[in-house]
């Protein structure tokens, strides 16, 4: 978990706040109100061990007792002069005001944490649900057993529940429970302790900011402050956007005086929650550069669920920005919108492209004797999809967890922007047809069909990667009928269709000659070894199959 969040922004992974739980000593507390290292003298503690482990390891009793007196009396000094952290006391009271559950995790005593809480001014003890302290049958922290059972003592998901702390125990208890970890520096470097945390903050009045973006939103448009974050991860150096993504900016304003054809495509993503900011980007991409033209600019409309949180909207409007600034296209604009409308978060795209009269890619340019081509192989984006959201089926059958890894990053192949900016402009390429939902079978179809012209296709020809025929055999699904992104088929005449071929592989592009443009007319003519055979139809792609 390291790494999802960096100090000067709030780009990366999103997360969820539902609950919160503050180490005592130094967090809510000023430091140093206990003198740990006088105490550690008094008992002879050795160095690099805690005083709870050092006190259990002591064999006789009454010497036990007696050191554990030293601390309690230490502990009662400490609760009688006890006073609130810089900005512990005004983020108790936000989150009393946001209705955010809240504990207390300690090595301390219980009777010292409430003794404190009531001497105290800003916190009582009845703002936190409960007390994992060294009262309990197991050591609060650095094991991560009293974070689980403040977990279930607030009735959150572990992975909800933010724990504060100023110390490395505190951190590696959260770690070791898959909570989420926030370190309070109190000016302190700490450099183990920081690389391990989720959140560094200098002190808690940094907590605030970070916790709200971790909080449900309410419904309706995203706040203005939330807006401004996002629009912050939006890098427009396209001199053709004359106006883009703005606060109270409800339309984008592009240039394209110098340019001969706009070209315009819209899709909208439901599928690959986990890689919603590639989807939206490249499949709408992927349309635009199938005619031809150079995709340049996005517009999104991105819809969330109740419930969701900033960090969430955020992280996906980092991710859409990062994945243009890959492909050199311009987040120009859209809307963002919490509402019931949606069970989970939709990204509709709109890209805008470019290109020349004579470099549009019109279908009707197919001619007789033309090869086909594709790129890839088949099924590239169906075996990723399967992979991720069917992981636990396909181990149950019997893929290795390696398998399943290698076939879920096929939805890094998705793309097809590579293999058509090739194609554009290359003599003889008469037109271009990303494979989509339905698979090979459909898009076979779709492009003759758009053409006007009869395809002949060789079966045996067509690529299939061994993690996709082995996904499909177990899950007993067809490739050729299951969505396919990622794969570009090409048509090009007899003449350019070797150039072209070894110019993809040069690039980098696997592909392979599948077939041939036919007479003008409709359908697909299949042949295996020479022999007839069925061309197979689907009325749905092969995917739906498996969500019921």
């Amino acid at each position: 978990m390291t790494g999802r969040f960096v100090p000067s922004t709030l780009a990366g992974l999103p997360y969820r706040i539902s609950a919160v739980l503050f180490d005592f000593d130094g967090t809510l507390t000023r430091p140093d109100l206990i003198d740990f290292a006088a105490i550690r003298r008094d008992v002879g503690c050795p160095a690099g061990k805690g005083l709870l482990e050092f006190f259990r390891e002591i064999e006789n009793p009454g010497e036990r007792q007696r050191f554990t007196g030293i601390l309690e009396r230490a502990e009662a000094e400490a609760a009688d002069k006890a006073a609130p952290n810089r900005g512990a006391a005004e983020l108790v009271a936000f989150l009393r005001e946001q209705r955010v559950p809240m504990g207390i995790i300690t090595r301390n005593s219980e009777a010292m944490v409430e003794r404190s809480l009531q001497r105290m001014g800003g916190m009582a003890p009845d703002d936190f649900d409960t007390v994992v302290s060294r009262d309990l049958p197991f050591d609060p922290k650095p094991r991560p057993d009293g974070v689980f059972h403040a977990a279930e003592e607030l009735r959150v998901k572990v992975g909800e529940l933010l724990v504060v702390g100023d110390h490395a125990f505190d951190i590696e208890a959260g770690r070791g429970a898959d909570a989420l970890t926030m370190l309070v520096r109190n000016g302190l470097d700490r450099p183990s302790a920081q690389g391990q945390a989720d959140f560094v903050v200098a002190d808690l009045t940094e907590a605030v900011r970070i916790i709200r973006y971790g909080l449900p939103l309410p419904v309706g448009k995203l706040p203005v402050e939330f807006l401004a974050e996002g629009l912050a991860e939006i890098v427009l150096d396209d001199p053709s956007v004359l106006v883009g993504a703005g606060i109270g900016e409800d339309a984008a304003a592009l240039d394209v005086s110098t340019e001969e054809v706009l070209v315009l495509a819209s899709d909208p993503i439901t599928l690959a929650m986990d890689s919603i900011a590639r989807y939206v980007v490249l499949a709408n991409a992927n349309d635009v550069a199938t005619s031809g033209a150079n995709p340049r600019w996005l517009l999104t409309t991105l819809m969330f669920p109740p419930g969701s949180t900033a960090s969430e909207v955020v992280a996906l409007v980092s991710g859409i920005q990062e994945m243009c600034s890959s492909w050199g296209i311009s987040l120009c604009g859209g809307h963002t919108e919490i509402t019931d409308a949606v069970s989970r978060p939709l990204a509709v795209g709109m890209m805008a492209g470019t290109a020349t009269a004579g470099g549009l890619l019109d279908k009707s340019k197919m001619r007789t004797g033309d090869r086909v081509l594709l790129t890839k192989a088949i099924a590239v984006e169906g075996t990723g999809l399967i992979a991720r959201e069917f992981s636990a089926q396909l181990a149950d059958r019997g893929l290795t967890a390696a398998e399943i890894e290698t076939s879920a990053a096929f939805l890094e192949k998705i793309g097809i922007l590579e293999e058509a900016r090739i194609c554009h402009g290359y003599p003889g390429v008469s037109a271009l047809h990303d494979v989509t939902e339905g698979g090979l079978a459909t898009a076979v179809g779709e492009l003759g069909a758009a053409g006007g012209f009869r395809l002949r296709v060789d079966m045996g020809a067509i690529p299939v990667y061994p993690e996709t025929r082995r996904i499909c055999e177990v899950m007993g699904l067809e490739p050729l009928g299951l969505i396919g992104s990622g794969s570009l088929l090409i048509t090009c005449d007899a003449a350019g269709s070797s150039g072209l071929l070894r110019a993809l592989q040069e690039g980098g592009v696997p592909v392979t000659e599948i077939g041939e443009v036919m007479e003008p007319g409709g359908g697909v003519e299949a042949y295996r070894d020479g022999i007839r055979v069925d061309w197979p139809h689907f009325d749905r792609d092969e995917v739906s199959r498996l969500v019921r």
